[in-house]
């Protein structure tokens, strides 16, 4: 990060992180303190004189958290820089650093929503969701939204349709995003939406491309029948095993495909 500042030296910088404080958040968001003091007292961030940072910690609100931290960095020569009031509906000057966390829901410079419940494959509840932000810097209104969409949650799910059933999750959460950024409850304005879109490469196609003269095997627990394992095997050469495939495991034997060329293969 110092490195793209040093070489770049913008006047206004957004940081948009997901899954802040880690997989294992209730042991790790202890270091999310740290690092935030860190990146705003550093030599390399002494010329941003005013900040703001919004961090989602309250991993106990299981309904609104979103594991997300968003960074904004004003340089000392911008002037009459502005943000949005999405409450009192006005602009006010930013002066000075300020950190917010736990109280998202409560700050009124700021839209964070989680996605609907329904919205969540099986109806789990999962980080996923966006924060909103509004600047206007010398007459020039935007929004920037800090996005994290649905991952691919079972590679056995994903390819057996193509699009896959998570790409419709991915479709629908983008398209409640975008409705919410430009309704009518404010005055439209230019915006650019940044984050974890956790796209994916269609794994039905990839599967039949990469296994097209393959016989496949399925493996099924014994206690509820479900398949857990996908095996394909070449229908000659030994039956050399090419593929295995499980809710987490994607394994297949000649990883150079991925590589050679900048994977134009796949």
């Amino acid at each position: 990060l110092f490195q793209v500042v040093h070489a770049h030296k913008p006047h206004f910088m957004a940081l948009h992180c997901q899954e802040f404080g880690g997989k294992n958040y209730e042991a790790s968001m202890s270091h999310v303190d740290k690092f935030v003091k860190e990146l705003l007292s550093s030599d390399a961030m002494k010329d941003y004189n005013r900040a703001r940072v919004y961090l989602d910690e309250n991993y106990k609100s299981q309904e609104h958290f979103t594991a997300l931290g968003s960074f904004y960095f004003l340089h000392e020569s911008l002037k009459n820089i502005y943000q949005f009031d999405f409450k009192a509906k006005k602009y006010k000057k930013v002066t000075g650093k300020e950190i917010y966390s736990d109280t998202l829901e409560s700050t009124p410079m700021l839209e964070k929503e989680k996605f609907p419940q329904d919205y969540f494959p099986e109806c789990k509840w999962s980080r996923k969701g966006f924060i909103r932000t509004r600047w206007c810097i010398t007459d020039c209104a935007f929004d920037l939204v800090n996005i994290h969409l649905f991952h691919d949650a079972s590679n056995l799910i994903a390819w057996e349709t193509s699009p896959s059933v998570y790409s419709g999750i991915r479709h629908k959460a983008l398209g409640y995003v975008l409705d919410r950024i430009i309704d009518q409850r404010f005055e439209k304005v230019s915006y650019f939406v940044f984050g974890d879109f956790n796209f994916r490469l269609d794994a039905k196609a990839v599967v039949e491309t990469l296994c097209a003269k393959a016989t496949m095997q399925t493996i099924r627990a014994a206690d509820t029948n479900e398949v857990v394992k996908l095996i394909f095997r070449e229908s000659d050469n030994d039956r050399k095993v090419m593929l295995q495939l499980e809710k987490k495991l994607f394994d297949y034997f000649n990883q150079d495909v991925f590589r050679d060329n900048n994977g134009t293969a796949v």
